[in-house]
């Protein structure tokens, strides 16, 4: 739970990089230039190896720091420790992840979406194989999941070469285009610049949820309990989000890919698909937590630990009953990330969890200790399902704007379709 925010601002670069050339490359090869999606892909080789040189350094350098400032001053020492020896043994995969995330994403760029799932899967089914075996049967604890995940990125990073390097793909990876190309870079971080953002914004959401539990608690066993339940919560959700962000990687191609061809009968048909297959498994996710939350925190927490099991249950049920419509949200991010809006794109990210939320974990709380209506615990918690409602009452307006623009174009694109 400590280590979180630090692995997700990682992520957030990984996807700064990756998700930004990816739908920049959907768009070029939608509009038949190769040349500059081979330059699209080489940079964001380039860039992958650039942050590697740059970002794990400085995570080593300042690592008792940024581990304080994730909730490790207000916890037990042991799990500082804990905490400390994870990171410092992933860091090392930083490169194999990133370039294997990265070229996934343009795999999926392409069409090629089997091998981007295979990349996938080569390094989630080896971590899901070696963490029992190395966690247990070697005895290596946190360091047996860590060394895990090194050894499955690395496998994932060779799958993703293979393909490039094998003279399968579409896109070329030339090594004369492995450089950074000005006019590439800054439309690509343009598009980018949304999806980081808001990995940002959840390192941030987690950071100030470890800290404001922290600050509530009673004392230090009520804030390690409180931060137990806080990776209980991470962890069930991230398991839930992982068909959205599927779905939102999935359907991000098409819309860049047909944006480019300019056929807005398809952008729209993949736009409502979405919305539609998103707020599905977000309304799934939030019931499956709401009536079986003891069940999902068993699962994570230490057995026979009943005030674990009691205070993860809580978390998910309070924080997730409104997650059923936060998928307006997701979607109209990516839609808008996809066919290079960044401004909107990013304007959407940050709604939910930066512009909302922050302040809610903060001042909810604040307002439940003053009037006694509900504890400061609950008003953290609390802070999740109001800011869900908030931020789609705020997407509406470009929602509405946009469909109405895509049923306009869409038989214009038809037509025009129909005389070639």
């Amino acid at each position: 739970t400590i280590a979180f925010p630090v692995m997700m601002v990682f992520v957030a670069v990984g996807v700064f990089i990756g998700m930004g050339h990816a739908s920049l490359l959907s768009i070029k090869l939608g509009q038949r230039n190769m040349d500059e999606a081979e330059k699209t892909l080489g940079e964001c080789v380039a860039l992958k190896l650039l942050s590697f040189l740059i970002l794990p350094p400085l995570a080593y350098a300042f690592m008792d720091e940024i581990l304080g400032l994730c909730g490790g001053n207000t916890a037990g020492q042991g799990a500082m420790d804990a905490a400390r020896q994870y990171l410092k043994i992933t860091l090392i995969s930083h490169f194999f992840s990133h370039l294997a995330f990265g070229l996934s994403a343009t795999m999926r760029s392409e069409g090629a979406a089997k091998r981007s799932m295979l990349c996938m899967i080569v390094g989630f089914g080896t971590n899901l194989i070696l963490d029992p075996i190395l966690i247990f049967k070697f005895r290596l604890g946190i360091a047996g999941a860590a060394w895990a995940t090194v050894i499955a990125m690395f496998l994932s990073m060779c799958t993703a070469l293979h393909y490039y390097l094998s003279g399968s793909s579409v896109v070329k990876l030339r090594l004369s285009k492995i450089r950074i190309h000005r006019e590439i870079f800054m439309r690509a971080a343009a598009i980018g610049i949304a999806p980081f953002l808001q990995q940002i914004s959840g390192a941030l959401i987690n950071l100030s949820l470890a800290a404001a539990l922290g600050f509530w608690a009673a004392d230090k066993d009520a804030a390690t309990l409180q931060l137990a339940a806080l990776g209980i919560f991470q962890t069930v959700m991230m398991i839930f989000l992982m068909p959205v962000l599927g779905l939102q990687q999935g359907v991000s191609p098409i819309i860049g890919f047909n944006w480019g061809a300019k056929n807005f009968s398809r952008v729209k048909e993949a736009l409502i698909l979405a919305l539609k297959l998103i707020t599905a498994v977000c309304t799934f996710a939030a019931v499956v937590q709401i009536f079986w939350s003891e069940e999902l925190a068993w699962l994570f927490a230490e057995k026979g630990n009943s005030s674990l099991i009691k205070a993860g249950a809580y978390s998910l049920r309070v924080s997730n009953f409104m997650l059923w419509c936060i998928g307006l949200n997701i979607s109209m991010t990516t839609y808008f990330q996809a066919i290079g809006r960044a401004k909107t794109a990013i304007l959407l990210s940050l709604l939910r969890q930066l512009i909302c939320m922050v302040p809610c974990i903060w001042i909810l709380p604040y307002i439940g200790s003053k009037t006694g209506f509900f504890t400061p615990e609950l008003g953290v918690w609390l802070a999740l399902p109001v800011s869900d409602v908030l931020c789609q009452l705020a997407t509406l307006p470009p929602v509405f704007s946009h469909i109405r623009f895509l049923s306009r174009n869409s038989a214009a694109s038809r037509a025009q379709r129909n005389i070639r």
